[in-house]
């Protein structure tokens, strides 16, 4: 049977099947994510600890290996990488197979990570082992930055991780956001090696002494049942445990001699609020700034998502310290936001010449008609079939849809 022959012979079911093809096209348009490059790589979730003061060597012995035992041979992973590095963070990337669902990879990941916690050493627990999904498409890249020079680094990325970070981590469409740049503030202990020796103290004095003496604990109730006699009240007693100051620090206690002599922090160290890391250092145009990464979540188109994100940076700005602003510099989406106009120009322009080719030789607008409603129908209709397979909208899928276009002509 002709398959041309079927349609030429049924002209009203071919036209009303157009009519569906050309709806389901523009339907699917809106709908269908937007990236720059399609999403091939496998979805990966990464585990970080941090370890203070650890070497790399101490951190894969003791860290990296309770977490790769637990972890390898979870569902549908593939292969597992840890980093080490000097500051004392470990980071293990746990990649699965494409087409796994990373928000269940992330929970199985988090199951073994709990089971290996016992595992680790205290200080690890104490600081924290995160998991989280990794995205992999970075979509855009927005610094803080202080024209005048007025703020230091650490005061941009204490403003971006409270202000900021958070602000854009809630728009729709983003997996995660990531800020570079100086460390989060930290209370810096620098000590003497002379004075501490000299006092019969070892650098594990001090960290217990501050360990100690830098707490925030219940301090209790007065009135608590059971009631003494005259008692009318119940009050909640607020006790000062966690330090802020240099001063606060300087006076923890770190030895006390039977003659009455103490000890403090003061006397054998050199305190400073700084940043808690010195590793990063990001710079705009000669000055001090602070990057943060916005990364795209699975499916989410990237148009809508930078629009988002200028429009809430907008908001943000009215807000901002006199002295501080914000500049958008990475933005893949003007290539996409290119490509697309480049298709709508070549499409346009295909089907013009295409009416100009048939009435220059046919000379007859009637023959003109089906090469003229071919075109569009067919292009159209083709972003519903992406829709269907799983795909989106973007750089190589739009550079088809322009080949396509004269082989659409040609057969029209």
């Amino acid at each position: 049977m002709d398959f041309s022959k079927f349609f030429i012979d049924r002209p009203i079911f071919a036209a009303v099947l157009s009519i569906v093809i050309l709806a389901a096209g523009l339907i699917a348009i809106p709908i269908l994510p937007v990236t720059e490059y399609p999403d091939v790589v496998p979805p990966s979730v990464v585990v970080r600890a941090v370890y203070p003061g650890a070497n790399p060597k101490v951190i894969a012995e003791t860290v990296a290996t309770p977490l790769e035992e637990a972890i390898n041979g979870v569902e549908n992973m593939m292969y597992i990488k840890s980093v080490a590095g000097s500051d004392g963070v470990l980071q293990t990337t746990v990649t699965f197979r494409t087409g796994t669902d990373p928000d269940e990879a992330q929970v199985h990941v988090q199951n073994r990570v709990n089971q290996a916690l016992a595992r680790l050493p205290e200080d690890v627990r104490r600081q924290g082992v995160t998991t989280q999904k990794q995205s992999p498409n970075l979509t855009m890249v927005v610094h803080l930055v202080s024209p005048d020079g007025r703020y230091g680094a650490l005061y941009l990325r204490n403003y971006a991780t409270l202000k900021v970070k958070d602000e854009l981590a809630r728009l729709p469409g983003v997996g995660s956001t990531q800020a570079w740049g100086a460390g989060d503030y930290a209370m810096r202990i620098w000590l003497n090696p002379d004075q501490v020796a000299a006092r019969g103290l070892t650098a594990g004095d001090v960290v217990r002494a501050v360990r100690e003496q830098n707490v925030q604990v219940s301090a209790g109730q007065l009135g608590a049942e059971p009631l003494p006699e005259g008692s009318d009240f119940l009050i909640s007693i607020n006790a000062q445990g966690r330090l802020r100051t240099e001063e606060e620090f300087g006076n923890i206690v770190i030895k006390s001699g039977a003659g009455g002599e103490i000890v403090r922090l003061a006397d054998v160290a050199r305190l400073e609020l700084g940043a808690g890391d010195y590793t990063l250092r990001s710079q705009l145009d000669g000055k001090d700034a602070i990057g943060i990464g916005i990364f795209q979540s699975p499916g989410a188109n990237a148009i809508e998502l930078s629009d988002a994100v200028r429009a809430k940076m907008d908001e943000l700005a009215t807000r901002f310290p006199e002295g501080l602003a914000y500049k958008v510099i990475y933005d893949p989406t003007v290539f996409v936001r290119d490509s697309i106009k480049a298709v709508v120009t070549t499409l346009m322009e295909a089907v013009g010449l295409v009416v100009l080719v048939v009435i220059l030789f046919l000379q007859t607008w009637r023959a003109s008609i089906i090469p003229l409603l071919a075109v569009p129908v067919s292009i159209v209709g083709t972003f519903a079939v992406l829709y269907l397979l799983g795909f989106s909208i973007n750089t190589l899928t739009l550079f088809g849809l322009v080949l396509a276009i004269g082989i659409v002509v040609d057969d029209a």
